[in-house]
């Protein structure tokens, strides 16, 4: 049984910044792929970015380097970062966790879309 718990969501004007946190417990390995995922109001989920257990990370293009990923693996507790906050950025932010490492995807950990496991989301709106 895994079990993520986002947190840290909230509102802020566009220019502004946010800090998520999720917390994992549970059987998750410590070096899995984690991520985050989001869900525009009306719109798909998309992949926002992951993280190995090395600390290697990847981004969605479109978020121009606004966003960092960073995790501690001694607290399974996984961030993200958020600066220059747009009104476009305004959605549900999903933490996401997968039962295989970076090696088993290729060297790489994919943008979270399908990975095993999600938390239940918190909600960042962004105002112009």
């Amino acid at each position: 049984q895994v079990r993520l718990v986002e947190s840290g969501g909230g509102s802020v004007q566009a220019g502004g910044s946010l800090r998520l946190s999720c917390s994992a417990s549970g059987d998750i390995y410590p070096g899995a792929c984690m991520g985050w995922i989001r869900q525009p109001p009306g719109k798909e989920r998309e992949g926002v970015a992951a993280i190995d257990g090395d600390g290697r990370t990847n981004y969605a293009d479109s978020l121009e380097g606004r966003f960092t990923i960073s995790r501690d693996n001694t607290k399974n507790t996984l961030l993200l970062q958020m600066s220059d906050l747009k009104p476009e950025d305004t959605a549900t932010y999903y933490c996401a966790a997968s039962r295989r490492v970076a090696w088993a995807f290729g060297g790489t950990c994919p943008l979270p879309l399908e990975y095993n496991y999600l938390g239940l989301g918190t909600q960042v709106t962004v105002s112009s």
